[in-house]
């Protein structure tokens, strides 16, 4: 299973996706520190609302074989800026959530804009989406940018390959 860190703003459900995804009873758990289990990584929401505490999200990316990028199908706005995947080393995907409170195109534009070229929309409380995101994370091939300089323009048609390959 590779590893992901769950990145996003406070009540986006980054901690209710941790337990779906896990298999846990629903329940409400603020996060104040960085949550480390197994093959998850939780993050508070401050620390990307805040650019004080923000580099400390790069910092543990680098823990992850996959950064997901969670916004809320019912945000009001996008706290991540357009083509920030560029600045991760690690593959990023987009996860929406909260898809049974508003329709998930507007949160889908907002990560594509930021560079995800993966979508995840899940509901964390009745299990929607979850075992696709299950299923694609117990894929094994990751594709390091920085070890193939040559390939690296080519590298979103690499990983797209895979996926069909494998049939996700």
């Amino acid at each position: 299973m590779r590893k992901i860190i769950l990145i996003g703003r406070s009540g986006v459900g980054k901690t209710t996706l941790k337990q779906a995804l896990k298999k846990e009873k629903i329940v409400y758990h603020k996060t104040q520190y960085i949550d480390w289990h197994d093959w998850i990584i939780d993050t508070p929401g401050e620390y990307v609302e805040n650019k004080n505490l923000s580099s400390a999200l790069g910092l543990y990316a680098y823990e992850a074989d996959v950064v997901g990028l969670l916004c809320a199908a019912n945000e009001w706005y996008s706290l991540y800026s357009p083509n920030m995947v560029g600045f991760v080393s690690r593959e990023c995907i987009g996860i929406i959530t909260k898809t049974d409170l508003a329709s998930p195109e507007r949160a889908e534009r907002w990560l594509r804009l930021t560079g995800c070229k993966r979508i995840f929309k899940v509901n964390n409380l009745t299990g929607e989406g979850v075992d696709e995101l299950i299923d694609y994370l117990k894929t094994s091939k990751t594709y390091n940018y920085y070890l193939d300089y040559d390939n690296f323009y080519n590298a979103t048609s690499v990983i797209e390959d895979e996926n069909k390959n494998n049939n996700i």
